[in-house]
């Protein structure tokens, strides 16, 4: 039997170390996918190149912005008080 995978019963975030790893390997894979656009501009005849080449072009964005998600400091079940007091009414209408 290989190694199990210990279960989580905590709502703690993944270390930094491996959102870091993990942002990290995301991006590469994205730049990777651009060089192989660009190759592909090269390559491929026209209708087909201006397509590789706006890819090659708007992947850095794309790759960022998947890059940077992660290590979110609000959580879904984050609950927010309103900071202005309410006056609890005496029961008499004015």
């Amino acid at each position: 039997m290989g190694k199990e995978e210990p279960i989580s019963i905590t709502s703690a975030q993944e270390s930094l170390t491996k959102d870091q790893s993990g942002r990290a390997r995301r991006y590469f894979i994205s730049m990777m996918i651009r060089t192989a656009c660009f190759i592909l501009t090269v390559i491929l005849p026209s209708p087909y190149r201006w397509i590789a080449l706006s890819g090659a072009l708007l992947l850095p964005y794309i790759a960022v912005i998947v890059a940077n998600a992660g290590r979110e400091t609000i959580q879904k079940k984050t609950v927010y008080f309103d900071s202005e007091q309410k006056a609890i009414s005496d029961g008499k209408s004015n």
